[in-house]
């Protein structure tokens, strides 16, 4: 009977810790949508990628644009100026 127990408790264990690594790795990735400067225009780049989502020639098209993508996964806008520095930040997130 001791056996049976133990070898339980360890498969309980094994799902905890695939239930608790899943979630996290959920958590990990983000939808939030960066508005940034790029070549002669503006881009908007899903945060943590390093390929631009699209090229915007006004940066009011690129918000636009991220904005669009924010409602539909219920995330973040993050408008950058010129220099880089980020001007604005706008949530989605009910």
């Amino acid at each position: 009977m001791s056996n049976v127990k133990s070898w339980l408790r360890t498969l309980i264990d094994l799902l905890e810790v695939f239930f608790n690594s899943s979630q996290q790795s959920k958590r990990g990735r983000t939808w939030h949508h960066h508005v940034v400067p790029y070549e002669d225009g503006w881009a908007v780049r899903r945060e943590g990628n390093q390929r631009i989502t699209s090229k915007h020639r006004k940066q009011s098209t690129a918000i636009r644009k991220a904005k669009s993508l924010a409602k539909k996964y219920k995330a973040d806008v993050i408008i950058h100026r010129e220099s880089g520095g980020i001007r604005d930040r706008i949530s989605y997130d009910d």
